[in-house]
């Protein structure tokens, strides 16, 4: 604690500009834990000793301050799924802009929620360590001044729901790097907890499951974040309906649905109204979707909705999820129900629907294309538009601020190679124009679903369908009502648009959300550069803490690791050992490290 306040006294005394904000401040060391969600004894990743870790609940425009100790044993970066981070690429917590987090060592972050609301979450970024823990949520909530399109909840609570392996995230990583595919996974976690016992054939005795106690007559709020490695969940909970009100920042038109698909990477907010009975408890359950459901039975979370007033326990069979195994088209009508809520204010007073996406004009449009993996020189690689992004030793962003070049080119082609093109692995960067407006589609020739995510914004859902996107294809776009969110869904052989006003100055990540795509290089990044600001109005500058790595690394000043939980402490590194530490991070992305 002592520590967190003489942070706080520190950082408060460097930001009188940011006074009339408030500062939320954390403490956070990140280390391995011994735990078995499936009942088999594993190593995850916790946060202060937890898995989960903690919530973080802060408000609309607070500045939130994150002090990291690296506590495992190999670099980390921690990023912000959905928060924007307006001004300040320099906190997004990814290869493109920041060096890692040595082992170690510790790094603080700062940035703030401007303009937010929602449901948001936090991961570790680097080196597939996602699958290993290390995640939690993230509440924006609205200043009170704002006016909400709904009643005070009677409570708040978040859910996490992903697939799960019971080997560690290293030994997944290692499958990836010798070509092979991780598999089914070995079950589906509920907030860091395996399946409560609905059936002694496909669950052991002797799981823990997680409880959710609510009471009769009330109306909760309930965010559900799919923080999984690759396995699209169909969530429910038994006999209840879920008013779906919100999802990654934006207020949606308010509809109730028995069941919800919720991808890789996607977060959503429902009302949930405590109405039933209360003879036995209920089933909250996530089950894997857009696979075969009949072979993947044992891939099911499940967890208990607990009455105060509960007269059992639950029992019998789970509800069932959609019966569509024939039917291609529900999950994508359901995907197309989810509509923004033009009345509505978000994070500012004025209704959502005052931002007329459909009257301006594109400016620059790319059509990105992925596809299964292939090998590229003698290594299984993930690409876009036939290219493998390989992150450099230099951040892209540390290299612009100082001028270093060849670090990346700037050639990212606006539609994919023809038939028959070769791939590469590349470190080519979209050029966006600041101010403008931008179409991505998301064209999905894999047989298995994906999911995509942009750092730095929220882009406009307009259009998704099966075949191959044309020009036509822009005839049947949503003009009116596309949800704003930053995760969006490509199901297998078809394709999703997205519009996006490159209004923040930055670098910023578009990935796959599915983890085992992202390490093999199934990502890119978009430059948005002001060419008018010489003074820092439209971004902030470097960081006083940045870290130093790559041709870069001769700026960095040595901490002496200071371990507290798990890993023993090491001698102070040399510039050359820390270096070494960074290529073994970029070697865990699953790039190619090349010496600059």
């Amino acid at each position: 604690m002592r520590r967190v306040l003489a942070l706080a006294a520190a950082l408060l005394a460097l930001r009188p500009a940011l006074a009339t904000d408030p500062y939320a401040f954390f403490d956070w060391d990140v280390s391995y834990v011994t735990a078995a969600p499936l009942g088999v004894k594993q190593q995850v990743i916790g946060i202060n000793g937890k898995f989960p870790g903690p919530v973080v609940n802060i408000t609309t425009n607070w500045n939130v301050v994150v002090n990291v100790l690296n506590d495992l044993d190999e670099p980390l970066l921690i990023t912000w799924n959905g928060i924007q981070h307006r001004k300040n690429c320099w906190q997004d917590g990814v290869l493109g802009t920041n060096c890692p987090i040595p082992s170690g060592w510790n790094w603080t972050y700062e940035f703030q929620v401007k303009d937010q609301i929602g449901s948001f979450f936090y991961f570790p970024s680097t080196g597939l360590q996602r699958a290993g823990g290390g995640y939690g949520g993230i509440v924006v909530n609205n200043r009170d001044v704002i006016a909400v399109p709904f009643g005070r909840p009677d409570g708040d609570i978040t859910i996490l729901i992903g697939d799960w392996y019971n080997k560690n995230h290293t030994d997944l990583r290692k499958m990836l790097d010798k070509g092979k595919d991780l598999g089914m996974p070995d079950g589906v976690l509920i907030n860091g907890n395996g399946p409560y016992r609905y059936n002694d054939s496909l669950v052991p005795a002797g799981i823990e499951y997680e409880t959710f106690n609510v009471h009769p007559g009330r109306t909760y709020r309930i965010r559900v974040h799919n923080v999984g490695t690759s396995t699209s969940l169909n969530f429910r909970i038994q006999g209840h309906n879920m008013l779906l009100v919100e999802t990654e920042g934006s207020y949606t038109t308010q509809q109730n649905y028995t069941n919800l698909d919720v991808h890789v990477g996607q977060s959503y907010s429902f009302l949930v109204t405590t109405d039933q009975n209360a003879s036995s408890d209920y089933y909250v359950v996530a089950s894997a979707r857009q696979v075969n459901e009949s072979l993947w039975r044992r891939v099911t979370g499940v967890a208990v909705l607990r009455y105060s007033n509960s007269r059992g326990p639950a029992a019998g069979a789970l509800p069932d999820p959609p019966q569509d195994q024939n039917d291609r088209s529900f999950s994508m009508n359901q995907a197309r129900s989810v509509r923004w809520n033009l009345s509505a204010g978000a994070a500012r007073p004025n209704p959502q629907g005052s931002f007329r996406y459909s009257s301006i004009n594109v400016t620059q449009a790319y059509l990105l294309r992925g596809a299964a993996p292939v090998w590229i020189g003698g290594r299984r690689r993930a690409a876009l538009n036939g290219l493998s992004f390989a992150p450099p030793e230099t951040p892209l962003r540390l290299a612009d601020a100082y001028g270093v070049e060849g670090v990346y080119t700037l050639d990212f082609p606006e539609r994919p190679p023809p038939q028959g093109g070769a791939p590469r692995i590349s470190r080519s960067v979209i050029n966006g124009t600041y101010r403008g407006f931008m179409e991505l589609i998301f064209q999905n020739n894999d047989t298995r679903m994906q999911s995509y995510h942009m750092d730095g914004y929220a882009f406009f859902v307009v259009g998704m369908d099966y075949g191959e996107w044309t020009e036509d294809s822009r005839g049947t776009y949503n003009k009116g009502d596309g949800v704003a969110r930053s995760t969006i869904q490509v199901y297998p052989g078809a394709w999703a648009a997205v519009l996006v006003s490159l209004d923040n100055v930055g670098v910023w990540n578009v990935r796959s959300e599915n983890l085992d795509s992202w390490y093999l290089g199934q990502e890119v990044y978009i430059r948005v550069v002001n060419p008018e600001d010489a003074g820092n109005k439209t971004e902030m500058a470097i960081p006083s803490n940045a870290l130093f790595c790559g041709q870069l690394h001769k700026y960095q000043k040595e901490q002496t690791p200071h371990h507290r939980m798990g890993v023993s402490a090491a001698a102070p590194r040399s510039p050359s050992a820390t270096r070494r530490l960074v290529s073994a991070a970029l070697l865990l992305a699953g790039s190619v490290v090349l010496a600059p």
